[in-house]
């Protein structure tokens, strides 16, 4: 099961990644939002978790930080091992395994997008724990559960795995993704050790407005993504 819900991303990394360099919700929400949590990076070790084509592994890099990213996609490693080039170290790893990585390895994690990809959530969310230093942060965006379950019915307290159809120039696909209440999402991390520090839920910018203004409008009514700000204290 978690193969096939990242399987889709080899057939169209190529148009994802042309897709999320800018668009309203990749680049002009959900990047400004967690790039504003993590703060001051220069100077850090940041692990970008689900690194996706390396958009964020390449604005952590102008901003000063080390990178280390990882991604189930191996067509994704492959487009931001070409993005970054020997900049940060890019591996092949899931998040619903063992990662390559020491105890205590980083100062921040990233997990942009990702962690609804993944069954066990906590099983994750302890991974992320580990390879972080005492006293450090995790970044961690995903779809707003409220909004999801609006979108698919049912009760908002299951936990479903749903389908999404996203179309590209080469077809549509079908995209698989696990919906959980917030409860239960907040719960698999601090059962993992953490402790949330903000939970913020994105209002759109006016660089949306201009380009996008009726994903603005809608945006600006109903949340799209949360993202939560995560300590792992000493």
């Amino acid at each position: 099961m978690a193969d096939e819900l990242w399987r889709f991303y080899d057939r169209v990394a190529d148009e994802f990644r042309a897709h999320a360099e800018d668009n309203a919700y990749n680049a002009h929400y959900d990047r400004p939002a967690v790039l504003d949590l993590l703060g001051d990076v220069a100077g850090r070790r940041v692990l970008d978790a689900g690194c996706g084509p390396g958009l964020y592994a390449e604005a952590l890099l102008a901003r000063g930080a080390e990178v280390i990213g990882f991604d189930a996609s191996a067509a994704m490693v492959e487009l931001a091992r070409a993005r970054v080039g020997n900049r940060a170290r890019i591996d092949l790893a899931r998040l619903d395994q063992p990662l390559p990585y020491p105890d205590d390895a980083v100062d921040l994690v990233v997990c942009a997008l990702a962690i609804h990809y993944v069954e066990d959530r906590q099983a994750a969310f302890t991974e992320l724990h580990r390879v972080l230093r005492p006293g450090g942060a995790a970044v961690v965006s995903t779809q707003h559960p409220t909004t999801d379950w609006l979108r698919k019915g049912g009760s908002y307290f299951d936990r479903a795995l749903e389908t999404d159809t996203w179309a590209f120039a080469s077809g549509d696909q079908e995209v698989r993704f696990w919906r959980e209440p917030l409860s239960d999402f907040c719960a698999a991390a601090t059962d993992a050790g953490f402790v949330i520090q903000r939970l913020v839920e994105p209002r759109p910018p006016e660089s949306m407005r201009r380009k996008w203004p009726a994903e603005h409008a809608e945006l600006s009514r109903r949340p799209g993504f949360l993202a939560l700000r995560l300590l792992a204290l000493p």
